[in-house]
């Protein structure tokens, strides 16, 4: 079941993201770290109501944000639709094991469901240049790669910037 997540559920939350920044730094990408995403970013994400979770049997699978504010950092980036009517995915993270099982395919079905019943423009979101798995998700998804940016306190290295129209959004275009 996918639900908004709730302050009590925040310490399950910051487990499961720093199991997956373990097994990933295991296979050499360094998406995330000790400092990223932190305690106090992910409370502050469920403050917003903007973090959603995928729980089964009282196991948090997988996790979201969803956010209709775009990033200072992403103001450089020649996007496919123009911006203010947009949701940005953030955080999407699957505990490791249950990694290859569709939970990340089934949050973002949630996401761009989420999206088109709110009229949202487009889906924009980015993940790291090292991390080639997510990439090829995401452009099997139908998402654009059109830019770069970088997060320094994350890493040195960019993270691609991804862009999905959304099939309602097509006809104002």
């Amino acid at each position: 079941m996918i639900r908004k997540a709730k302050l009590n559920d925040l310490r399950k939350i910051k487990k499961l993201t720093e199991a997956c920044a373990k097994a990933l730094q295991q296979q050499n990408i360094f998406q995330w770290n000790e400092h990223y995403p932190s305690f106090e970013k992910l409370q502050n994400d469920i403050e917003k109501q903007e973090l959603y979770i995928f729980e089964a049997e009282n196991t948090i699978i997988s996790i979201i944000v969803l956010t209709s504010k775009m990033d200072e950092v992403y103001r450089n980036i020649k996007w496919l639709s123009k911006s203010g009517n947009n949701l940005y995915v953030h955080r999407l993270a699957t505990h490791p094991e249950f990694w290859g099982k569709g939970y990340a395919r089934k949050m973002m079905d949630f996401a761009e469901e989420f999206a088109k019943n709110k009229n949202f423009t487009s889906i924009r979101l980015d993940t790291f240049s090292k991390n080639t798995r997510n990439q090829k998700f995401y452009e099997a998804r139908g998402y654009t790669k059109l830019g770069d940016v970088y997060f320094p306190y994350k890493n040195e290295y960019p993270f691609h910037c991804y862009e999905k129209l959304l099939a309602t959004s097509l006809n104002e275009n």
